[in-house]
């Protein structure tokens, strides 16, 4: 919806300043498209008083009305134009109709006062239906004679746009809820995996060689203040890859020369902004799963590698693998039942649907696996989103 927006902008804007080629018709088309932009992006911010201050001037001229004003069910956000010594009277209206989920129209006789010059003679009152079909605000248009049909219509229309306005805003907001729940789940699975067997590793060099388990102590506080910080929904492939290094030095404590770790990284990938913790629950499924099992000396290989546009990720072992319809019908159980964190299928299901809902669906992971053949998980990282940036 916004990039048809910006492209009918775009070509307007590309009429106008053509002098005597834009029709009146392409000037208003214009005028109304650029209004509506202004008016939206506060509005997808969600409906609070700094944002309708923001998008009230705008949808006033949208309206065309004398004043027009964005209210809840206990005051007026916002008032641009005329009619603020009605507040209460409007507020009331307002009230009304978000409980009615009906609109209203006023006349003269029902917004009286005592001032003689007073210019109003009448509103609109729309209600914003919400995505859930509740009604939780109202647009209140300002008339400075008995409200029109034209003015009506208008108030109706702008209202029902701005409520589809602020539905985009809970989306938005849902998904970044739903994105956060995400990576809580994917630390989840990596505390009662993980932790225990690190701290059994440590313990295990505590008096043989105490100088190795200091070591392994800070690389061990720096793998969780990174796993479990609390801002950020996205990182840098170096971020997430300084943080792989610490948790493959501590399984190396574990497994000792039985696990072999081999990287090659493109150093111009290394800024490329990714998913929070979208990596890690990959190499990590590859030693719990694929080496663990396995008898004598196992290898994980990680590649990053430059592809135009794109950054393109491996993780590969040469563990025991599994079978392929087995992997398929867990991963399916596991998007259906998020809850269960049995096993490698909930971080393999988590880090495909977190890329397929921030990149698109062609972004997935793609698994190759087979019983003795080990695993190689995939992934494609568009080095350029404009949802996504890596935070400080």
């Amino acid at each position: 919806m916004i990039s048809a927006l910006a492209a009918a902008l775009f070509a307007v804007v590309r009429l106008r300043a053509r002098q005597g080629i834009a029709t009146a018709t392409q000037r208003a088309t214009y005028d109304v498209l650029h209004t509506a932009g202004l008016a939206a992006e506060p509005l997808r911010a969600g409906l609070t008083p700094a944002g309708a201050a923001k998008a009230v001037r705008h949808l006033r001229t949208l309206v065309g009305s004398a004043g027009l004003a964005l209210a809840d069910r206990d005051r007026l956000l916002a008032l641009d134009g005329r009619g603020g010594h009605h507040g209460e009277q409007l507020l009331a209206a307002a009230a009304n109709t978000i409980r009615t989920r009906r609109s209203t129209v006023l006349g003269e006789s029902e917004l009286r006062c005592d001032r003689v010059d007073c210019p109003v003679r009448g509103a609109v009152i729309a209600p914003l239906t919400g995505p859930d079909g509740r009604v939780g605000a109202a647009l209140v248009a300002i008339a400075d004679a008995q409200p029109a049909p034209g003015l009506v219509q208008a108030a109706l229309e702008t209202a029902h746009w701005a409520g589809a306005q602020l539905a985009l805003a809970e989306l938005d907001s849902s998904r970044e809820r739903l994105a956060r729940a995400e990576v809580r789940a994917l630390r989840a699975q990596i505390s009662p995996h993980f932790i225990y067997n690190a701290l059994t590793a440590i313990g295990s060099f505590v008096r043989t060689d105490p100088e190795r388990a200091r070591e392994l102590i800070l690389e061990f506080a720096e793998f969780t203040r990174y796993s479990f910080r609390a801002h950020g929904e996205f990182t840098t492939l170096a971020e997430e890859l300084r943080s792989i290094d610490r948790y493959l030095t501590i399984e190396r404590a574990r497994f000792g020369d039985r696990l072999q770790v081999k990287l090659q990284i493109a150093p111009e990938v290394l800024p490329v902004s990714l998913p929070f913790l979208c990596l890690q629950p990959l190499v990590e499924n590859a030693v719990r799963h694929g080496l663990s099992r396995k008898p004598g000396v196992g290898m994980v290989s990680i590649e990053a590698r430059d592809a135009g546009a794109e950054c393109h990720i491996t993780v590969e072992d040469d563990g025991v693998g599994m079978d392929p319809a087995v992997l398929a019908a867990g991963i399916a159980d596991a998007a259906a039942d998020p809850a269960d964190d049995s096993g490698q299928h909930v971080g393999l299901s988590n880090v495909d649907e977190r890329l397929r809902s921030v990149f698109g669906d062609q972004f997935g992971l793609v698994v190759e696996t087979d019983l003795g053949s080990g695993t190689k998980v995939s992934m494609r990282i568009p080095k350029f989103h404009r949802h996504v940036r890596a935070s400080a």
